[in-house]
């Protein structure tokens, strides 16, 4: 019986002597679990829109002094840091948060009218702003075009039918309101059932507002309206930062 016990705490011993040798060299972690690798947080345009190395240049960005006053009626969104011009009836303001696309820019401000009612819903003509998240941190360098060109791909791809063939307009580095800015202009054609309009006019602006959001103004106009295609452009004109 002595020469069993002895037997049987050598085991032990042996046994509690492999455990800790498996502690120690398991950098605190006597199972070998890894962490897990940090989550990202960045948001969805900054991951994909690092800021660049040089920042873009989108020529002479205007002095306080060089752009026109705003004039007349105006839309402010605080948020996005940017005023545009009001239009008056059928125009009325936009009063819900719409989170559209893939990307969910949040357009909270502008102003809309219902152009037809079909077995879908509502269509509108559209004049909307928001602001997203593009830069990391407290950067404020963006990558305009990027950014500008995600959105507006956002925008063909989920806001409307599909699908859809693209006319483009306009694609370049611009300013507006003395600000940098990406502008896409484009005529969508496409067709859904009982919807009357079969193409749309419309224009997305990305604008650096000097902060690590960026302000999107974005423009629609069916083909069911075209007495109302001015619009796009003109409310372009009128962006002023705040």
């Amino acid at each position: 019986m002595l020469i069993f016990g002895g037997v049987a705490g050598a085991i032990l011993a042996i046994g509690l002597t492999i455990i800790l040798i498996v502690a120690l060299t398991s950098e605190g972690d006597p199972f070998g679990r890894k962490a897990s690798g940090p989550t990202e947080v960045r948001p969805p345009l900054a991951q994909m829109c690092p800021a660049p190395t040089v920042p873009p240049s989108a020529g002479p960005t205007a002095r306080p002094g060089q752009v026109p006053p705003a004039t007349g009626e105006r839309t402010t969104d605080a948020e996005a840091g940017i005023s545009y011009k009001k239009y008056g009836d059928p125009w009325v303001p936009w009063d819900t948060t719409w989170r559209a696309g893939t990307l969910e820019v949040p357009y909270k401000v502008g102003q809309h009218f219902v152009t037809e009612e079909y077995s879908g819903g509502s269509y509108h003509a559209s004049i909307l702003s928001a602001a997203v998240p593009a830069a990391d941190n407290d950067a404020v360098t963006l990558d305009l075009e990027c950014v500008g060109r995600q959105v507006a791909a956002d925008v063909r791809a989920e806001y409307y039918p599909q699908p859809n063939q693209l006319e483009p307009l306009r694609d370049e580095m611009t300013t507006l309101g003395g600000r940098p800015a990406w502008l896409s202009e484009f005529r969508l054609h496409f067709r859904a059932p009982g919807l009357s309009a079969t193409e749309e006019l419309s224009a997305v602006a990305i604008i650096d507002v000097g902060k690590p959001t960026a302000a999107v103004l974005y423009v629609s106009i069916p083909g069911t309206h075209k007495q109302f295609d001015y619009v796009v452009d003109d409310v372009l004109k009128s962006v002023r930062p705040l």
